[in-house]
């Protein structure tokens, strides 16, 4: 459980609860996820088996992104990234939206005495510090796993961008498609066949080298996404300095994170991050 501390403590310095997955006392990776829309625990759930437990690597989560600096970096060798661009800290423009609303029939939703009403307007939570300790956590060395929409930090902050190598353009809603492996040759695709899933399928404008793609997602019906087409990238891996990186476009549900493909994937990847002998 987490650990009490007192309201001072609390308003001097903020104080995150990191769970940790397996590993010895000081972990490998440090896993920054959760948004209004991609709640948290599925994400600890997700990873915490197929990085953590199956791959046996330390894995410290957390959700408040002001833990996300060159100082906290520095105590790790992976950073691992799935959340998007926004924290709403005045609340939502519509409820039925947040990851944490529940109920059958979407029940009108009733405060007595009323809540207070605020702007309800997203805050871009990165800072131009947090960008260049992403950039130089890649360049001095450190291993870098993007996922999922991750792409909606890039229009905010040039840096992240770079590393990213991509921007966002979109996802229509949940749907079904394929996941094609569109280089076999890489260590992180070895042994990965092609795979389908449920799930967001996100658009992005891919801007670095083409020989660096891994994935593909792909509508089998046709289905396409305003003037883009059925298809988008879905992956792709790069040195960055003296580190590398990669990004993994699934990963909106559990039943995603844990395909047996997908999996396969995400603990090559790892691997290959770490440099743990995949060449």
């Amino acid at each position: 459980m987490q650990p009490n501390i007192s309201r001072r403590a609390a308003l001097a310095a903020p104080l995150v609860w990191l769970p940790r997955i397996r590993g010895a006392d000081k972990a490998t990776a440090f896993a920054v996820i959760g948004d209004r829309y991609h709640n948290s625990d599925y994400i600890r759930t997700g990873l915490g088996r197929t990085i953590g437990n199956e791959l046996g690597i330390g894995v410290d989560f957390c959700d408040e992104v002001r833990m996300l600096s060159t100082s906290h970096l520095k105590n790790y060798r992976l950073l691992i990234l799935l959340r998007d661009g926004m924290t709403w800290p005045d609340g939502y423009p519509d409820e039925s939206t947040n990851a944490a609303y529940v109920g059958q029939g979407k029940p009108k939703i009733v405060s007595e005495p009323p809540a207070p009403k605020t702007e309800a307007k997203p805050h871009y939570w990165i800072t131009p510090e947090q960008g260049q300790a992403i950039r130089q956590f890649a360049q001095q060395g450190g291993g870098v796993l993007l996922m999922h929409n991750v792409t909606y930090i890039s229009p905010h902050n040039e840096d992240f961008r770079d590393v990213l190598g991509a921007v966002t353009e979109g996802h229509p809603p949940i749907r079904t498609f394929k996941v094609k492996v569109v280089n076999r040759d890489h260590p992180i695709t070895r042994g990965v066949s092609d795979f389908v899933v449920t799930d967001e399928q996100h658009f992005m404008k891919y801007e670095k080298d083409r020989r660096h793609l891994l994935l593909e997602s792909v509508q089998q019906e046709g289905l396409t996404w305003r003037n883009l087409g059925a298809s988008s990238p879905a992956g792709w891996a790069y040195d960055y300095g003296k580190g590398r990186v990669c990004y993994l476009a699934p990963g909106h549900l559990l039943t995603v994170l844990w395909n047996p493909e997908y999996v396969k994937l995400q603990k090559n990847a790892v691997r290959w991050l770490l440099m743990m002998g995949l060449k």
